[in-house]
């Protein structure tokens, strides 16, 4: 994958990427904010109630200032804004593989 990660997981909606969060070991979440029957705001707070750190990127239509700032608060590690270049994913991850890899 041109991206250099491998082990791809998807989820259909935000209740579906919980369950996989919880059954899988994932080391990063790109997640929407607008899903279906789970927000990925909603999804972001679930996983840090359970005390995880594991990056979360929000991808995104909404970027008001305020939504911005609520989806930081509720812990995402960064944010992108459709529609965006696959440049600008490809500098998100490898901003989080600098870090983690």
């Amino acid at each position: 994958m041109a991206s250099g990660f491998n082990n791809i997981v998807e989820a259909a909606d935000g209740n579906e990427a919980l369950k996989v969060f919880k059954e899988t070991q994932i080391s990063l979440i790109l997640t929407d904010w607008n899903m279906p029957n789970k927000s990925g705001i909603e999804l972001t707070r679930d996983i840090r109630a359970l005390g995880s750190k594991v990056p979360i990127y929000m991808i995104t239509t909404e970027s008001e200032k305020n939504r911005v700032l609520e989806a930081i608060q509720a812990g995402v590690n960064d944010y992108l804004v459709k529609p965006f270049t696959q440049k600008a994913l490809q500098q998100k991850l490898d901003k989080h593989c600098a870090a983690a890899c």
